[in-house]
């Protein structure tokens, strides 16, 4: 149905008021039932965008699956010994932060190198004054541990002048070398990846036909950019209906989340059936709210995390308690690839190129599991930096 259609010329003047009142009135009823997804639209019923529907529940099945073989490098530069390196966190109590910095820290005992760790607390002012820290020290190579580097550009130009080489993490908007920040490579999945398949998700699981509620963080360039993502891939299907849009700032998602939540299911009620946030923590802290109300664990909201993976989304996820899924980043996988591109740039070669594939965890498919990383990284990472 054409919502903008207008009434054809010919119509007869004979028509009642009262029947041309019906007619605008089916009309409207029609045009808005498209497009919305409120207590009364079922999500078991048919699909409200059938095509874009059979499209994600085939990305879905394909995410879901575990026994991913390994496709990253299994060639490169035998290890550098002797090297320092120091990991500036955005802040330390963002799970996917510090994940990445323990998979580090795993990565360069086994190589060798000393790892320093130097929390930014989630302020710019905190992460300036860590950036500066860590580039007195005069390491060998910095990570820069989810945050916009352009935020640091004094500190990141020193570093550069000082020939110390960058990696980010989450850093920039998309994976491998980035000349404008000038960083040696940037680790992270594929942001336009995560986000697709976090929505296609909420399409699947819903049948087409669902109320969103979006949560993220605008402060972080990354974190808005794939919350765009995702909120572009949910208007791809005309039966899901985008509710809100919250940005809560991730140091201050312990003390705001709750009373969001609260004030969405207030407004919303039953018609709030989805819920995707850029990191898994924002369910930690709405998962008060939820009880509060009176919501079973799960679900609905049916609630998806669009990145990080940590523990505790794990635990939710595994226990079913106010988290359905998670499009985890390979945290363990990342560190050792961080330290393994550093090996690259201190020998001169350059960076791997490798990016790890998405994957959607549920308590269906994650065997009671933590974490997700694909099969082989370590073995392979041994065996290129040799004995």
């Amino acid at each position: 149905m054409h919502c903008n259609r207008k009434a054809a010329p010919g119509v007869r003047r004979a028509r009642s008021a009262a029947i041309a009142l019906l007619a605008a009135a089916t009309v409207l009823a029609g045009c808005e039932r498209g497009t919305s997804s409120g207590p009364e639209d079922s999500t078991t019923g048919p699909s409200g965008c059938p095509a874009v529907t059979a499209r994600a529940h085939a990305a879905v099945r394909q995410a879901e699956k575990t026994d991913v073989p390994w496709n990253g490098p299994t060639s490169g530069p035998r290890a550098v010994s002797g090297k320092t390196i120091v990991y500036v966190a955005q802040t330390m109590t963002n799970p996917g932060v510090a994940g990445a910095a323990r998979g580090v820290r795993e990565a360069a005992r086994v190589i060798g190198w000393d790892v320093r760790v130097i929390d930014g607390g989630g302020t710019p002012a905190g992460i300036q004054a860590a950036m500066s820290e860590a580039v007195a020290l005069r390491p060998s190579g910095i990570v820069i541990g989810g945050f916009d580097p352009n935020s640091t550009s004094r500190q990141v130009a020193r570093a550069n002048a000082a020939r110390i080489p960058l990696i980010g993490w989450h850093a920039v908007a998309s994976p491998g070398p980035s000349r404008r920040p000038e960083l040696f490579t940037n680790v992270t999945t594929k942001v336009e990846d995560v986000a697709g398949v976090s929505a296609q998700w909420v399409i699947s699981n819903s049948n087409g036909n669902a109320g969103v509620v979006v949560f993220t963080d605008a402060s972080i360039p990354f974190a808005k950019n794939k919350s765009e993502l995702i909120r572009k891939e949910l208007a791809t299907c005309s039966g899901v209906k985008l509710l809100a849009y919250v940005n809560i700032p991730v140091p201050d998602a312990s003390s705001r989340t709750p009373r969001e939540v609260s004030s969405l299911l207030s407004r919303f009620q039953d018609g709030w059936t989805h819920s995707v946030a850029i990191n898994d923590l924002y369910f930690a802290d709405a998962a008060p709210a939820f009880r509060a109300a009176g919501k079973e664990g799960s679900g609905p909201p049916f609630n998806i995390g669009a990145g990080d993976g940590d523990p505790s989304a794990f635990q939710r996820i595994n226990s079913r308690q106010y988290q359905a899924a998670t499009v985890p980043e390979p945290l363990s996988l990342q560190g050792w690839q961080i330290v393994d591109e550093f090996n690259r740039a201190f020998s001169g070669r350059p960076a791997s190129g490798y990016v790890a594939p998405v994957h959607i965890s549920t308590a269906d498919n994650s065997d009671g599991a933590t974490s997700w990383d694909p099969a082989g990284y370590r073995e392979a990472y041994r065996k290129i930096w040799g004995p």
